[in-house]
């Protein structure tokens, strides 16, 4: 259920995108990430920062696409999460001295220091990654071609999870339901 809920906005945007076009492609996107949110919030009852973070940026970058009648502010939405999400991780690490990484996944698994560190160094330099790739194809190909890439483009943050996966596999000790211990 939970990759169902995680997609629904994007392929909604999608089908509404193919059907009509970027602009009703965004009101169905902004509302669907308001369904999403307010789903998630009733099953889990509390938000992580990343669903705050994603609402206000779709309702927003959406709102100026739509007000606007400028589709550069939906295409670039992606581009300033992402650029948002390196520069924290980067502020986090080298300014604060903290893991964002090992703050978010701690409570679930046990990593030698090394790893946690190089798995922060990977989640910035994979959210640059996205952060250019988006704002390239935004910037030099159209909205059709760019839709194409957010939806196959998925592919990337799969391979991405998995890869971290295999990385972490060999280390990771995961903990128990109290956050104590291996888990039984």
């Amino acid at each position: 259920m939970k990759p169902f809920v995680d997609f629904f906005p994007i392929l909604l945007f999608f089908g509404a995108y193919k059907l009509y076009d970027i602009y009703t492609a965004t009101a169905v996107l902004m509302a669907a990430t308001v369904l999403q949110t307010a789903y998630i919030y009733k099953t889990q009852q509390r938000l992580e920062f990343m669903h705050k973070v994603t609402l206000v940026l779709v309702l927003g970058f959406g709102a100026l696409t739509l007000g606007l009648h400028d589709e550069r502010f939906i295409k670039w939405k992606p581009t300033v999460l992402y650029g948002a999400m390196t520069l924290g991780l980067a502020f986090a690490h080298w300014v604060s001295h903290k893991n964002v990484v090992q703050m978010l996944l701690g409570a679930q698994m046990e990593l030698p220091a090394r790893v946690w560190a190089r798995l922060n160094l990977i989640w910035m330099l994979y959210c640059a990654f996205m952060a250019s790739i988006n704002g390239y194809v935004a910037a030099y190909y159209s909205t059709e071609d760019w839709v194409n890439f957010k939806l196959w483009g998925y592919a990337f943050p799969l391979v991405f999870i998995i890869a971290q996966g295999l990385y972490i596999a060999p280390h990771v000790k995961l903990r128990g339901a109290d956050g104590e211990g291996p888990a039984p």
